[in-house]
């Protein structure tokens, strides 16, 4: 293995293996993809049926509910195809597996027909199951014994990540809004295809890295302060945790509790779009998913108090703190999904998007700079990818320069047919790429604020980050009070929208690189596994959660008004922001000095 290791680092493209921007770029078209297509469903779902570009004209309350089960299960499979892993495919394995299967769900949706449409989003969820942990688990092995170079290849990768979602949604989106859904969903299969290809060709250039696992073989844990890390596991089988095992009990809890979390997951949508309820019961005033989901609460809370109060103080304590610090992730995630929900409905009918003269002059001029110059950035990256391997995977290359020449294409489409138009509209899509613009050129001076004597501590990260997403939506809450009750359309500037974002993203930079971070420096070795799969369920329920409340626009807007809805946003996150400053003594105290 660590010939391996040595072979990737031999051709280096600026200053990581060559490897490192195979997976880059396979990330990429992944991301590109994904979110392509996730920002059309919610406008796809909910445009009129009779339009130049008809939809499927459900209710906001439906479309949501189908997205928020749809996104919760995104964080779901990831657990289950990250074991498959370790257990039987590898990683390079479980890459292609997942690439293939979601390159087959993206050439689902094209047909926008109710069996595609519920087909393809189940491929893509299994897909993403086999693709999103294996990724970096690749990176992972790669870097084995070279750990001061990670952070730079681990940025690198986030890199891939925010370009992959940038043009996916500024491409996708514009060719779905102005040519029609098909063209949008069909583009994001492309390019979905072309990374599963180039990827497949390029497998061999890792050697043995990330391939199937042999009965015993290292296996490298997040590098961890709380104790040391065994230095050989048996992969075919999880870790033993010899302090805290898993008892009969804690796994008929996972159990119960899985089953009535997933109840709830499927039983919403279904109950709501095709009138099909598994769950028709009442007890009391409380109707049967309420109940289900309400008792699987329960029991996960005693799943995780009956397995803390098992261990050692002091490591008792870290886990405490960890599972405080989940509260807010679940809080945080709630409120900054609306970005591809109702935030997303909000640009489609209450924001003037339509512009004319100088202005739609200038943001034609901003808009094609801001698509031209980070892919010539990226291009020359290719560039000098192809120099240092093209000998080694020459067909590889050769696809991922098609897929670029292609991507190119596309771009220049949109730069000249806007160019053609006296006036411009600007996609509701479009604002779904402020989140990573913003990204890629803040987090620099997020990663330099961390990195100062003026580091906050962790409940500070949170409380600023909460409270920064809260502002966001106030931000919103401004420009919408003029907006009368029950109103389904109207024309708020632009400028509220872009704002809300930058104060969103500013918030996820605080939030979103710290969670995982803290996890592992505080949770012991030997229960990484189990604690990063409770974490991906933090973030699925606040995916859930997302889909509800944002499926409340509509009947909060009539009753009350617009303001009042995105007020609910702003006061929740802002009020656990500063709940997490009150905690800041308790949390440092439980955290035992572990910064």
């Amino acid at each position: 293995m660590n010939t391996d290791i040595e072979n990737l680092f031999k051709d280096k493209v600026i200053g990581h293996p060559a490897g490192l921007f195979v997976i880059f770029f396979t990330e990429m078209w992944e991301r590109f993809s994904f979110y392509g297509m996730k920002i059309l469903l919610v406008l796809f779902l909910t445009a009129p049926f009779l339009s130049d570009n008809p939809g499927w004209e459900w209710s906001r309350e439906n479309a949501l509910a189908l997205i928020g089960t749809y996104s919760s299960l995104l964080y779901l499979t990831p657990i289950v195809g990250g074991w498959l892993a370790d257990k039987y495919t590898g990683y390079k394995g479980a890459v292609i597996i997942g690439c293939f299967i979601m390159m087959l769900g993206h050439a689902a949706m094209v047909f926008e027909t109710t069996w595609s449409l519920y087909l393809g989003l189940a491929l893509l969820v299994i897909g993403t199951g086999f693709f999103k942990p294996n990724m970096t688990s690749m990176i992972s092995e790669m870097y084995r014994g070279k750990e001061s170079k990670k952070d730079g290849a681990y940025t690198i990768y986030y890199m891939g990540v925010n370009a992959g979602a940038f043009f996916g949604m500024m491409l996708c989106g514009y060719l779905a809004e102005n040519v029609g859904w098909s063209y949008g969903f069909g583009l994001a299969g492309i390019f979905m295809l072309g990374g599963l290809i180039q990827f497949w060709l390029a497998k061999d250039l890792f050697g043995a890295i990330g391939a199937k696992p042999t009965k015993v073989h290292e296996v490298e844990l997040p590098q961890n302060i709380n104790e040391e890390s065994p230095k050989e596991h048996n992969v075919t089988a999880p870790v033993k945790d010899k302090l805290n095992p898993f008892k009969s009990f804690d796994l008929i809890l996972i159990a119960l509790s899985s089953i009535g979390g997933l109840l709830y997951l499927f039983n919403d949508p279904m109950s709501k779009i095709g009138n099909i309820n598994m769950l028709n019961f009442n007890i009391g005033p409380f109707d049967g998913s309420s109940v289900v989901i309400v008792l699987a609460l329960i029991l996960f809370l005693i799943l995780i108090i009956s397995r803390i109060i098992r261990y050692t103080p002091i490591v008792r304590d870290k886990i405490i703190a960890v599972s405080i610090c989940g509260v807010f992730t679940v809080i945080f995630f709630a409120a900054f999904e609306q970005s591809l929900g109702s935030m997303t409905l909000f640009a489609r009918d209450y924001t003037a998007r339509a512009l004319t003269g100088n202005s739609a002059t200038v943001f034609k001029i901003i808009d094609s700079i801001l698509t031209v110059v980070p892919l010539a950035i990226i291009t020359w990256v290719l560039y000098l990818l192809f120099k240092k391997t093209f000998s080694k995977i020459a067909l590889s290359n050769i696809v991922l320069a098609a897929t670029f020449v292609f991507l190119w294409y596309v771009v220049f489409y949109k730069i000249n047919n806007e160019f053609s138009k006296d006036a411009t509209e600007v996609g509701a899509s479009w604002f779904g790429i402020l989140n990573s613009f913003f990204i890629i050129t803040l987090a620099p001076l997020f990663s330099k604020w961390w990195e100062s004597k003026y580091n906050p501590s962790a409940a500070m990260k949170y409380g600023i980050g909460l409270m920064l997403l809260g502002l966001g939506f106030g931000v919103l809450v401004f420009g919408t009070l003029g907006i009368p009750q029950g109103a389904k359309t109207a024309s708020v500037s632009m400028v509220f929208l872009i704002f809300a974002y930058l104060f969103h993203t500013m918030g996820e930079l605080c939030i979103s690189p710290v969670g995982l971070s803290y996890l592992s420096k505080l949770v012991p070795a030997r229960m990484i596994g189990f604690m990063f799969g409770i974490w991906y369920l933090a973030i699925a329920i606040g995916q859930k959660a997302a889909g509800t409340m944002g499926g409340m626009i509509d009947k909060i807007t009539e009753q009350y008004s617009l303001s009042t809805f995105f007020l609910i946003f702003t006061l929740v996150p802002a009020g656990f922001g500063l709940l997490a400053m009150l905690l800041n003594p308790l949390l440092k105290k439980l955290m035992h000095e572990v910064r």
